[in-house]
């Protein structure tokens, strides 16, 4: 077991990195550069610092219809089996929200042919969460025209079986900020835009609160970061957490750009620890990092994106 490690932990392309513990072990999953089955890509690791490429992840003869590329796979451990959520479309068009199920985390995993949210244009970055009662939420994030800033916005969904919604979303992250831009100017929907973009949640409950950390502004600029809002509930009412720009992790200019679409994973110390992607200096690739996530009266904070030796994740036994 490595006492420290240096970012990024894993050296190939690995964007928007979901992390859980499994089977004594730890899984990544993350969106590939390949198209169909293969953008959906695994790794594996004993302590959180060393991983191993497990390739693609979805069964070849999974993707049906016209989808060419896959999005930001999550995967939920139920009824002692697994079941990864992303979403699949054409590029970046018409990306729906589609689940596959494995009994074995590392997969492969095989769709089982239903559509999440049918009646949205637009749906990516499936998250789901169980609450301490058992029940089931799916977030999500979808297009949104009719507020102040038109743009993607991020919505809860009661999940009513592992492949279905309850079909009555709430709204948990509205554009409301001039940092979450996307791209002014952008033709969508037969209109133009000042396009705005939250995106990626992931939720814990930590201090009694529900914390859905997210994602906004362009994942391909180094305005890009991690913000948060709470609630006393997982379908609201959320409160965005206070301050200016991303207030988790952001851009260190000339060390790490545009760090997002985080997961949190918790080691045996009890420490949480914020997955996430960034971009090295020249644009390279988005590559999975690990920092500490720490937990203050205003809500999570992460001091990276460290790019220096820092002191790695406890994992007994690994």
């Amino acid at each position: 077991m490595s006492s420290t490690y240096t970012n990024p932990v894993w050296p190939g392309y690995f964007a928007d990195p979901f992390v859980m513990a499994a089977q004594s072990r730890y899984y990544a999953f993350g969106t590939g550069t390949g198209t169909a089955s293969q953008s959906l890509v695994g790794l594996v690791s004993e302590d959180l610092v060393s991983w191993r490429d497990l390739g693609a992840v979805l069964a070849p003869d999974a993707v049906t219809g016209p989808a060419t590329h896959l999005w930001a796979p999550e995967v939920a451990e139920v009824d002692g089996g697994y079941v990864m959520y992303y979403s699949a479309g054409v590029e970046d068009k018409g990306h729906r929200l589609r689940a596959a199920s494995s009994p074995r985390a590392e997969g492969p995993y095989r769709d089982l042919g239903a559509q999440l949210a049918p009646g949205e244009p637009f749906a990516i970055d499936p998250h789901p969460f169980r609450d301490a009662d058992g029940t089931w939420y799916l977030f999500y994030a979808v297009d949104r025209l009719d507020s102040d800033r038109a743009g993607t916005a991020i919505v809860v969904d009661r999940m009513v079986a592992r492949d279905r919604l309850a079909g009555d979303p709430r709204p948990v992250i509205v554009p409301s900020a001039d940092w979450q831009l996307f791209h002014a100017g952008r033709p969508m929907y037969d209109a133009v835009y000042d396009w705005h973009t939250c995106e990626g949640p992931f939720v814990v409950r930590r201090g009694g609160r529900y914390w859905c950390l997210y994602s906004g502004g362009n994942w391909q600029q180094p305005s890009y970061g991690v913000s948060a809002a709470s609630a006393p509930h997982p379908l609201g009412p959320w409160t965005e957490a206070p301050g200016e720009g991303p207030a988790v992790i952001r851009t260190r200019p000339g060390l790490a750009h545009g760090p997002g679409h985080a997961s949190v994973v918790t080691d045996d110390a009890g420490v949480d620890w914020l997955v996430y992607h960034a971009w090295d200096p020249d644009g390279t690739a988005r590559r999975m990092c690990l920092d500490r996530l720490d937990w203050t009266p205003d809500g999570p904070v992460c001091a990276g994106p460290s790019v220096t030796p820092q002191a790695a994740p406890t994992v007994r036994g690994a």
